[in-house]
C-alpha cells in the first residue's frame, strides 16, 4: 500500500481538525480547508455520504439552482462527527468520507463549499453555524423525506416540541422527497395537528424520479455491482480502499481485510484515526 507524502500530511491536517470537533463540547461548526466561511444565506446538505451517490449529486444540484435563483445565497454540503441513527458507522473511515466528498465537491461543484459539524441533530448544527459565524443571516437545510420524518419524530426528543421551536428559529428547511414518498406524503406530514404550526418553515422541490431509487446502502452491500449509482471517482475510491468490499480468502482459508490494513498503514504514518 502506498499513499503519497502530500496526501499524507493533508490527511494529518484533516485528522486534527476532526479530532478538534468533540459532540460533548457546544455545538461547533468548521470550514473544509479551501472552503470560504459562510455568509448572507446559505443552504447546508448535511449526510453520512457513505458513499456519495448520483442522488446525493442531483439533490444538491438542485439546492444549487435554488441558491442561484435567490440573492446572496450559497451551497455547502457537511459532515457530522456524530451522525443520528448511524454511530455504528465504521468503515470507512469518516476522515476518508470527509476527504472523498470534498474531492468530489471540488470537481463536480467548485463554488459548493463544506462544513465539518461536531454534532448530527440540525438543530445544534444550526446553532453551531450561528456560533461559528456571525455574518450568516438565513439557513436552509437540504434533505430528503426520510430526514423531515426523522425531524418530526419525538423518539429523538425530550421535548419535541421545544427543540422543533429552537429548530426553526435558527433554520428553515428544503425538502426533496424521493423513493415512493413525494409530495402528497410530505403535506400529510405537514398538516397533521402537531405539525401544522411548523409547516410553514418547510418548502417542498420535486425530485427527478430516475435518482429516486439510488441508495448508498445498495452501493454499500453491492459493492462494484451497484457502482452505476455513483461516479468514477467513488468506484476508484472503492477499488483502492476495498471499504465496502468482503473479506478475501487465502488458500489456507485464513481471511484478509484489505481496508483493516489501510487503517493501520494509516495510524502508523499519521497517528490516531478515526
Amino acid at each position: 500500500m502506498y499513499i503519497s507524502s502530500y496526501q499524507l500530511k493533508f490527511m494529518a491536517k484533516m485528522q486534527r481538525i476532526l479530532d478538534q470537533l468533540q459532540p460533548e463540547r457546544a455545538a461547533e461548526a468548521v470550514c473544509m480547508p479551501g472552503t470560504k466561511a459562510p455568509r448572507e444565506n446559505v443552504i447546508v446538505f448535511t449526510g453520512s455520504f457513505n458513499p456519495p451517490t448520483n442522488a446525493h449529486l442531483a439533490m444538491l444540484k438542485q439546492g444549487q439552482f435554488y441558491a442561484n435563483a435567490h440573492l446572496d445565497m450559497h451551497m455547502y454540503t457537511a459532515i457530522s462527527k456524530h451522525s443520528v441513527d448511524k454511530e455504528g458507522l465504521e468503515r470507512p473511515l469518516l476522515l476518508d468520507r470527509a476527504i472523498l466528498l470534498n474531492t468530489l465537491i471540488k470537481k463536480r461543484f467548485p463554488q459548493v463549499g463544506m462544513l465539518l459539524f461536531n454534532r448530527g441533530l440540525y438543530v445544534d448544527q444550526a446553532q453551531g453555524i450561528r456560533n461559528a459565524f456571525p455574518h450568516v443571516k438565513r439557513i436552509i437545510f437540504l434533505m430528503g423525506y426520510d430526514k423531515i420524518v426523522q425531524i418530526f419524530d419525538p423518539h429523538y426528543y425530550e421535548d419535541r416540541d421545544a427543540a422543533l421551536d429552537a429548530l426553526f428559529s435558527l433554520a428553515e428547511i428544503l425538502v426533496v422527497p424521493r423513493g415512493d414518498a413525494g409530495e402528497r406524503e410530505l403535506q400529510a406530514l405537514l398538516q397533521r395537528p402537531e405539525n401544522q404550526r411548523f409547516a410553514r418553515y418547510v418548502e417542498i422541490e420535486s425530485f427527478n424520479p430516475l435518482y429516486r431509487e439510488v441508495s448508498a446502502t445498495r452501493i454499500r452491500q453491492g459493492g462494484f455491482e451497484a457502482g452505476n449509482d455513483t461516479t468514477q471517482e467513488v468506484r476508484r475510491f472503492m477499488r483502492y480502499t476495498r471499504a465496502y468490499a468482503p473479506l478475501v480468502k487465502r488458500c489456507d482459508g485464513s481471511e484478509i481485510d484489505y481496508y483493516r490494513e489501510r487503517v493501520e498503514y494509516l495510524r502508523a504514518h499519521i497517528g490516531h484515526v478515526s
